[in-house]
């Protein structure tokens, strides 16, 4: 267990204060976006971490901040978290920022995040930009349940995975996508969950030319056939379009779902942990509880 006291400093005598990670939010297209404390808190930090510094530069540049800056991204090593580590413990603070929107949300950062924990660190998000949620309150979806995620998967069999999931909730789904991929992926959603679905395309969002495309999974893949998009692209769409079944092992039957699909089903829809859910659909299957526990896990 560990209680976290932000803004309150707790140091015995005679200790140096450890610094603190600030995780700042950065606009997702529209510079006026950026908050005042966002701005205060980069130009008081000793260091600013940055997924990619050729572009983080302009921002800094735009708002005459002069913080120093290095890169840390998905390729970044062990050993370069264990120096930006060392570096709070001797008391400094430092801030993480991902190209556009908030820190590790589809973005590195979840390692440092974790091994300051570690070393009772403390983690400070500001709150800010994001393009899911920005998304979801224009979109007319249902925003009082969502489930985010991350990017549409590309292979059929996990569109297939997802979908499923997802049209077993009473609840609006949010992925990212590229405008590359987007026309399949409405394709997709038409042929698992059927012509009717509520769609809901949202792309260059806060920027000059930002979209919202609203109608069913037939009329955008329709649209979408003949009208490719451009730009950063929030895919949202209704949950709950597959008929329900009493009876979880018949519907994952039906649906012919892989064992890792039906844990999920059991965890949203029962209320379950995993342990319990790989439990229950193992006696419904008739099959080893092992053989569940390893494809939850993907050992």
């Amino acid at each position: 267990m560990q209680i976290q006291t932000s803004f309150i400093e707790n140091t015995r005598v005679g200790l140096t204060a450890k610094g603190k990670l600030y995780l700042v939010p950065t606009p997702i297209g529209n510079l006026d976006d950026m908050t005042f404390r966002a701005i205060n808190t980069l130009k008081e930090v000793a260091l600013i971490l940055a997924e990619d510094t050729r572009h983080t530069i302009k921002l800094l540049n735009h708002f005459n901040i002069e913080t120093k800056m290095r890169s840390f991204h998905e390729h970044s090593r062990a050993h370069e978290v264990t120096e930006w580590v060392e570096l709070l413990e001797s008391g400094q603070d430092l801030a993480l920022v991902s190209d556009a929107g908030m820190p590790l949300i589809n973005d590195p950062g979840h390692p440092l995040v974790q091994a300051c924990l570690e070393e009772a660190i403390d983690i400070v998000a500001l709150p800010g930009a994001n393009a899911a949620l920005t998304a979801l309150i224009a979109s007319g979806l249902s925003s009082e349940h969502f489930t985010y995620y991350g990017f549409f998967p590309r292979s059929m069999k996990e569109q297939k995975e997802v979908l499923a999931l997802v049209g077993s909730r009473q609840e609006t789904a949010i992925f990212y996508e590229s405008p590359f991929r987007i026309k399949k992926a409405v394709v997709a959603i038409e042929k698992e969950l059927g012509a009717d679905t509520s769609v809901v395309v949202a792309r260059e969002l806060t920027k000059r030319y930002e979209e919202y495309i609203r109608g069913t999974a037939a009329e955008l893949a329709a649209y979408l056939a003949q009208q490719p998009l451009k730009g950063e692209i929030v895919l949202m769409l209704e949950g709950g379009q597959l008929p329900l079944q009493s009876n979880l092992a018949e519907k994952a039957a039906q649906l012919e779902l892989p064992y890792k699909a039906q844990v999920e089903l059991a965890m949203a829809e029962d209320g379950l942990s995993s342990k319990d859910a790989i439990k229950q659909v193992a006696k419904q299957l008739g099959i080893k509880k092992q053989d569940v526990y390893q494809a939850y896990h993907d050992l």
